[in-house]
């Protein structure tokens, strides 16, 4: 399937993982694609056509993904642990990303997976691209595979749209128009 993705759309993908690594995570869900999606000028517009901020976009994303630390920093700092300075200092010394990796397997990985959510978004960004006629798979079929699929990205999205007042049917319509491509 990769290779019917536009140069764009494996931009994304690779901003994605990007964004899993600074965020620590070990998987690329679709959190991590909507993040990548929102730096991009073509899904960018779509999501102001709505009424969508994409720096917006992005920190809900991002705070979604954090959200889902396994290390609760407000209980840490209940007892004086400075959990963002612990995780400097340990930066530091032994590497980015040294905290999360304490007490895994020491075998490295040079990329991170997808979880099951983000691989049936890029199943239904092929569907999209189907329906639409398109030979190939861009941004914006990446973009209606997120909103396709039942899944934390597209929950993200749902709620950023509710609270601009629009819906998923309009970014959904502004997604399809080629320039979102």
């Amino acid at each position: 399937m990769f290779e019917r993705f536009t140069k764009d759309a494996r931009a994304v993908v690779v901003d994605a993982q990007e964004v899993a690594v600074d965020l620590r995570t070990a998987t690329i869900d679709t959190r991590h694609l909507v993040v990548a999606l929102a730096r991009r000028e073509g899904t960018a517009a779509a999501l102001r056509t709505t009424g969508l901020d994409p720096a917006d976009v992005e920190a809900r994303c991002r705070r979604a993904v954090e959200a889902d630390d396994s290390l609760d920093g407000a209980a840490l700092a209940s007892v004086g642990v400075d959990l963002d300075e612990v995780r400097r200092r340990t930066d530091e010394v032994f590497g980015r990303g040294a905290l999360e990796r304490a007490g895994k397997p020491r075998r490295q990985r040079s990329h991170h997976p997808f979880t099951p959510d983000a691989k049936k978004s890029l199943e239904l960004a092929l569907r999209e691209a189907v329906r639409l006629g398109d030979k190939s798979i861009g941004e914006r079929h990446l973009m209606l595979g997120v909103l396709r699929a039942d899944c934390p990205g597209g929950r993200v999205l749902q709620s950023a749209l509710h609270d601009a007042g629009s819906d998923v049917a309009a970014l959904r319509a502004a997604a399809q128009e080629p320039r979102a491509a």
